[in-house]
């Protein structure tokens, strides 16, 4: 951690929920596998704690917490997450908190009502016994010699109606032994100001360390979350990529960095912090969601460029238009290829691969005029960067020809059924063997893109783990109507890394292929260059494409 500033050493705990309440956003729904390998990327980074379920609500996550007990995790702890005994129940004789207990777990999570409306008109309870619940329940989990962790729920909106009592639920919490506070802003409604007065107020008078917990209804959790830990809070909790109910809970992604990086307080090692990027997507491909690419530090456009002047002033000196260097949250920096790109970006493009070239040259001359033609015929590079890319490998003869495509043929179906509503058989050439394949899909363009995958997987198995996460067409002439060229542009990844591709034709079919064999063939580029540096065999990679073939 760098030194000189008053945070220096002051650690702050980081609560990941997103196995939990992440979760219960929408349209995610996490398998038994998916958890047990989203835990263990998490704990990779360095989470200090993991809320992974709560095992009285369905059997998925008890089978969760009977399967991760078994795995030594290096640096988080595990957390069961359950609520307070119900009203008038002994709380030895509570299933859930029963099932809290079976789940072995050196920390609990125990949320409670700490707002007097939640008690009276929602539990229906009263006020009484609501904290009798709170100490019952938190005083029987140190029993048992677990680390209990305090949520109380809706704090906020509860303190700002009746603050007495919302008191009287973090000293019924404290006086059972509870280790840590944690004030839940759970509508999400508070604003940044709200939350610093009140968390400063808390931590002055507790005795157990303060926690804060912050839903995006209002756009502020992040921001709430970083005025809390000022304040005096030493755990946040959020979820990867914010996700969770509603608008989501506070984002992990961009917590981390503001906290550690510009406020330089002590979250996770500097090592770590690398994988956040990375990491980010993994969670956007194992929820199923299409990664945010404006999302901060590690969206794919955190780092990108488009405008000439930009360009040229952030390749001077990097701080004019970035606010930290890209590689200290494992992303990197995109300089978007378009007419108003300028010479010297192309240039700094091209040298990349041939770094002897001057803006003089005759090849950097040729790369420029290919480009104006492309793009006159309707190409944009931007968000095509690898296609891009592989315009300059080609007409420097720096690219290895992995596969050509001879011929294909797509049929549809009319049978008021979407899926295999078409096919494809499509012939291929590699290393001078021809493979000829046929797929079905629901629509033309899956079709051959199954068929191509299908056919070049016998040789590069590796892009099993390719596949497209967008797809868009733009019509580029209306009034040619139907005559018209369209723009098919494509972004794929493996899991961890994303890449945008290009194609134009009159046919909408020919335009598509171009832009699956550019990402297909950028793909088995880039990981040759991994696999030779891996192997420390960069040479051999450049010169040879026999390492990824084998």
């Amino acid at each position: 951690m760098n030194v000189g500033n008053w945070n220096y050493c002051k650690k702050i705990y980081i609560y990941d929920s997103t196995l939990r309440d992440g979760a219960q956003g929408e349209g995610i729904s996490f398998t038994l596998s998916d958890k047990v390998n989203l835990t263990m990327r998490l704990d990779g980074l360095g989470i200090d704690y993991i809320e992974a379920g709560n095992p009285g609500s369905n059997p998925k996550d008890m089978e969760y917490f009977d399967k991760i007990r078994k795995v030594k995790l290096k640096n988080s702890r595990l957390v069961a997450f359950g609520s307070t005994r119900r009203a008038n129940t002994r709380v030895y004789e509570d299933d859930n908190i029963l099932s809290l207990l079976r789940a072995e777990t050196p920390a609990i999570a125990i949320f409670g009502k700490s707002w007097d409306f939640h008690v009276n008109s929602i539990i229906r309870t009263t006020l009484d016994e609501n904290l009798r619940m709170i100490s019952e329940t938190v005083g029987f989990m140190k029993e048992k010699g677990k680390e209990v962790i305090f949520d109380a729920e809706h704090f906020f909106d509860g303190y700002k109606s009746n603050p007495d009592y919302a008191l009287q639920t973090l000293k019924a919490a404290q006086d059972a032994g509870a280790d840590w506070l944690v004030l839940c802003d759970t509508n999400g409604g508070s604003f940044p100001w709200e939350i610093g007065d009140i968390v400063g107020r808390i931590s002055r008078t507790r005795e157990a360390p303060i926690g804060i917990h912050t839903h995006n209804d209002c756009g502020m959790a992040v921001a709430n979350s970083i005025m809390a830990v000022q304040n005096g809070a030493s755990q946040v909790q959020g979820t990867i990529n914010g996700y969770g109910e509603r608008c989501g809970n506070a984002n992990l992604c961009t917590i981390i960095p503001n906290l550690q990086l510009k406020r330089k307080y002590c979250l996770i090692d500097d090592c770590k912090i690398k994988r956040l990027t990375q990491l980010s997507r993994f969670f956007s491909e194992v929820a199923n969601i299409s990664h945010n690419e404006y999302e901060p530090y590690v969206g794919n456009n955190a780092f990108a460029h488009k405008g000439g002047m930009h360009i040229d002033a952030v390749l001077k000196h990097p701080v004019s238009y970035e606010h930290i260097a890209p590689e200290l949250v494992g992303n990197e920096r995109r300089v978007l290829m378009s007419e108003v790109s300028g010479r010297s970006t192309i240039l700094k493009k091209i040298q990349k691969y041939a770094p002897r070239l001057s803006k003089d040259s005759s090849e950097v001359k040729e790369i420029i005029d290919k480009l104006k033609k492309l793009e006159h015929e309707g190409y944009q590079f931007e968000g095509a960067e690898s296609s891009f890319e592989l315009l300059i490998k080609r007409s420097l003869g720096k690219d290895n020809e992995f596969f050509k495509v001879i011929n294909f043929r797509v049929w549809c179906d009319d049978k008021g059924d979407e899926s295999n509503s078409a096919g494809a058989v499509i012939k291929v050439e590699v290393m001078g063997v021809e493979e000829i394949s046929t797929a079905e899909g629901n629509g033309p363009v899956n079709a051959i893109d199954k068929a191509l995958r299908r056919a070049l997987e016998l040789f590069y198995p590796q892009l099993k783990g390719v596949r497209l996460t967008d797809y868009k067409v733009r019509v580029l002439d209306t009034a040619q109507t139907t005559a018209a060229k369209v723009r098919v542009h494509i972004e794929s990844t493996d899991g961890e890394f994303i890449w945008g591709t290009v194609g134009v034709s009159t046919n909408i079919i020919e335009a598509s292929c171009f832009a699956l064999v550019d990402s297909i063939e950028y793909f088995l580029g880039e990981w040759e260059k991994r696999e030779a540096k891996k192997y420390g065999n960069d040479n051999d990679a450049k010169n040879s494409g026999s390492s990824c073939r084998n």
